[in-house]
């Protein structure tokens, strides 16, 4: 297992005990019901994500209905639930699902350290860019993009005249020189998980999708806090944050809200039972 180390704070749990102390907190989930199916190796039913309310059986819209507690319930009833009066989990999750700009704005609104970023729209999106960055810096497809696609090291004006032919709104980050970053999945307040992400050779991107290589030697409780503090600060019930190294502290990347389980299959670990377990105990 990954020995995640030990914080003062009480929340921060290793990977091998994500559970210990849970137990004083357990309440019963009667009634709570699951719409996403992330939950189906715990104790509460999950009925699957439908477009129409009317798809699901009277009997699963009856038990809806009544329950106090809805997870996952989908960017299409999310908002609907929530309205009702029901709790929903994961908190701040659709609406910031695979959205940079949503996510970007959110870090800035709570000072949340985070690479300098620009959003231009518009025809004068090149001279804008190249007005307030130098080269190298990134682009970035800024909604729907994943495992570092959509991601694109800009050196020079033909390469940000083909980027932005693309893109309207352009999504500009400062270029970090860095060969790593964490990788920390924080769920209900609690780091879960963490490892390194290391880049490849050649390659300017650390996602391991790209060929990037985990590693879960010397993680710093610093980071895992600040992983921690990021998440509830943003509300954030479920998310993978990409934190990075930077001038002598951290800086946020992105939230994933639909993250790779490469780390935790190196671990033995399984994400649907670490789950199971923080709903069972009313960890989450």
């Amino acid at each position: 297992m990954c020995d995640l180390p030990e914080l003062d704070k009480p929340e921060i749990k290793d990977a091998r005990r994500f559970g210990g102390g849970l137990e004083e907190e357990a309440r019963e989930p009667a009634g709570w019901v699951s719409l996403g199916k992330r939950l189906r190796k715990s104790s509460v039913p999950c009925f699957g994500i439908d477009p129409n309310w009317e798809d699901y059986s009277e009997e699963v819209r009856k038990k809806i209905a009544r329950a106090p507690r809805v997870f996952y319930p989908g960017p299409v009833f999310q908002q609907v639930i929530a309205a009702s009066g029901k709790k929903t989990f994961p908190g701040n999750y659709y609406h910031f699902l695979g959205n940079k700009i949503a996510q970007t704005n959110l870090f800035e609104l709570l000072d949340i350290p985070h690479p300098r970023t620009g959003i231009y729209y518009g025809r004068n999106r090149q001279l804008m860019v190249e007005h307030d960055f130098e080269y190298p810096f990134i682009g970035k497809t800024p909604v729907g993009s994943s495992q570092g696609l959509g991601v694109f090291l800009i050196r020079g004006p033909e390469e940000l005249s083909k980027y932005i032919e693309s893109h309207n709104p352009a999504y500009v980050q400062e270029y970090l020189r860095i060969e790593r970053d964490l990788r920390a999945v924080v769920i209900g307040g609690r780091v879960v998980h963490a490892y390194w992400r290391i880049h490849k050779q050649g390659e300017f991107r650390n996602n391991v999708s790209r060929g990037g290589r985990i590693s879960f030697e010397n993680i710093p409780a610093a980071a895992l806090e600040f992983a921690r503090s990021t998440a509830l600060r943003c509300r954030f019930g479920e998310a993978g944050l990409d934190i990075c190294e930077h001038n002598d502290g951290y800086m946020v990347l992105e939230a994933n809200m639909v993250y790779g389980v490469e780390g935790f299959k190196e671990q033995g670990m399984d994400i649907h039972e670490i789950l199971a377990h923080l709903v069972d105990k009313g960890a989450i």
